[in-house]
């Protein structure tokens, strides 16, 4: 597809600085006291997170408050899929697919360093497969359901593939029952780092953003809210706002029966988990979908860099939101599906990391998740809060856009919302194949930070020291966990390793080797005294105890 020269640019004040957008925490807490605001939006997904961005971007004062990190919750634990969605198309919700298709376009134009064209193959076997051969006419039908509705606008339309061509993709698949392939074009990103880049778009345009602040009540005048009362590092902040959302995903609820005492639950948990393995026990270069054995759900085998992630989704969920992680019998059920479909045996040993998120579905208890559509809901409570729960990522900015409508119902006003073409920080003028094929440092830096890796550019220049990698067999950088600190609000080393690196996922106990690094920059950088640095180093290590004591069903030391 030929991009025709623009007539005036696309990069907005927000999206190309000449500077790095450095937060300072305590002057952020001092603005969230002095300031009223139009909008406070709870909650810093990226549902949170494009609903501020959406807000301050049509010229309203708006604040974000998350009570742990940017992303610590479902959305730095999602399948990391930008995707329309084909299991939509079969139970027959075609205008989800439609617009979420519209909206993984948007995603590419506006964060091309972030949202990353990726191929899908589905092996077609004569036997125990996804479906055998007298079934691929009639998915091919699908898929040509799926490019026609807007799966197009990504540059390429799915292909069939001879038994060559398959394994030239995955060359350890079993081949014996092996009778082709068909491929189609989705997108994958790296959530995390989408919903911070979300987030400090929103602060470049004026927003007040501020991880560890947790709602313990709601404001109210005349029955209605009026903010929020957080408290941050030991202070409670009460926080004026004219309109507060209540974006808090699986805790939706909670916040819910704050403002309305007659509140009746609504968000029904779906638990995904996924785990990554060493990409040479594997071998693919795309994601491909396998089946597991007796079972009717599909497991996804991803390669990203030199390790692949293999996940499903949608089991009813019954515990604590605040505690999610993969279970030995979720872990052996990925691996049976990559050990029926791959060459060679993958053990738990093989397991470098694992995550367990939540889903937060509406709806009754009735059915299977997996059956139960994927829809928003947006709503204004009795006192005025407007409530978003539902949805996915692929339509994360379209959610934002329509809390902000409801916002603005609100308070009365009208302005247009300016999402669908802003540029996120580091996306406009990005070239992804140039940048691809420059390798090495610059290629590692574009995709995580686009135009702004620059700035982390200047850090080694500066002291070229911070060049070194910081968690062995991983690219990063010190100068990623420095810029972390200065630029990204990252407060701990959690914060640092979990997400703006996202070393405890590709690799879990070498991220745990860094951890006292990691704390020595935090403290140099945040002047923590040498007790809250251990603490902070001691908490992110029982963390990963426990993680690998859930996988492993041990008892943590």
């Amino acid at each position: 597809m030929i991009t025709l020269p623009a007539r005036k640019p696309r990069s907005s004040a927000a999206a190309t600085r000449r500077t790095p957008l450095l937060l300072d925490r305590q002057a952020l807490k001092r603005r969230l006291a002095d300031d009223t605001y139009d909008v406070v939006v709870i909650g810093g997904g990226i549902t949170g997170a494009y609903a501020v961005l959406d807000a301050v971007s049509r010229g309203l004062r708006a604040a974000l408050v998350e009570k742990d990190d940017f992303a610590s919750g479902t959305s730095s634990k999602s399948s990391k899929m930008v995707h329309g969605g084909l299991r939509y198309i079969e139970q027959g919700n075609v205008n989800l697919v439609r617009h979420s298709l519209l909206e993984r376009h948007r995603f590419r134009k506006n964060a091309p360093h972030l949202v990353h064209r990726l191929p899908f193959l589905f092996p077609v076997l004569e036997k125990e497969g996804v479906f055998d051969a007298r079934l691929a006419k009639g998915f091919e039908g699908l898929l040509w359901t799926y490019d026609l509705v807007g799966g197009w606008r990504i540059g390429k339309l799915h292909q069939r593939l001879t038994v060559p061509e398959v394994l030239a993709q995955a060359p350890t698949l079993r081949a014996e029952n092996l009778k082709g392939g068909l491929v189609y074009f989705d997108a994958r990103t790296d959530d995390a780092r989408l919903v911070l880049t979300v987030v400090r778009t929103a602060a470049a345009l004026g927003a007040t953003v501020l991880n560890g602040a947790k709602a313990e009540g709601l404001l109210t005048r005349a029955g209605r809210v009026s903010g929020a009362r957080v408290s941050v590092d030991g202070d409670l902040i009460d926080i004026r706002s004219r309109a507060v959302v209540n974006a808090t995903g699986v805790w939706t609820d909670e916040l819910d029966a704050k403002a309305d005492e007659g509140h009746r639950p609504q968000v029904r948990p779906a638990k995904g988990v996924h785990i990554v393995v060493p990409w040479e026990k594997v071998r693919i270069n795309c994601t491909v979908t396998v089946p597991i054995p007796g079972r009717a759900r599909r497991a996804t085998c991803t390669r990203w860099g030199d390790r692949v992630v293999l996940g499903t989704t949608d089991e009813d969920y019954q515990g604590s939101p605040d505690d999610v992680h993969c279970t030995r019998r979720e872990m052996e059920f990925l691996l049976e599906g990559a050990n029926t479909a791959f060459e060679g045996t993958l053990t738990e040993d093989d397991v470098v990391g694992s995550i367990g998120g939540l889903r937060p579905l509406v709806g009754g208890k009735e059915g299977a998740t997996l059956d139960m559509r994927r829809d928003h809901h947006i709503t204004i409570g009795r006192t005025g809060m407007v409530t978003v729960t539902g949805g996915k990522l692929t339509t994360s900015r379209h959610m934002g856009e329509l809390v902000i409508d409801k916002v603005m119902t609100v308070l009365g006003r009208k302005a247009s919302s300016r999402t669908a073409k802003l540029p996120l920080l580091g996306g406009a003028g990005y070239d992804a194949e140039a940048v691809a094929a420059s390798g090495g440092l610059a290629a590692h830096l574009g995709e995580r930070y686009g135009t702004e890796a620059r700035f982390v550019g200047d850090l080694i220049q500066e002291d070229p020291s911070l060049a070194e990698p910081v968690v062995a067999g991983l690219p990063y950088t010190r100068a990623e966990v420095v810029y972390a600190v200065r630029a990204e609000l990252a407060r701990s080393v959690d914060d640092v390793l979990s997400r703006r690196l996202r070393a405890r996922l590709f690799a879990r106990d070498a991220s745990a080797d860094a951890a006292e690094a990691v704390g020595a920059v935090l403290g140099r950088e945040l002047n923590l005294p040498d007790a809250e640095v251990e603490r902070s180093v001691s908490a992110y290590l029982a963390s990963v105890r426990h993680e690998k004591s859930v996988l492993l069903e041990r008892t943590a030391a």
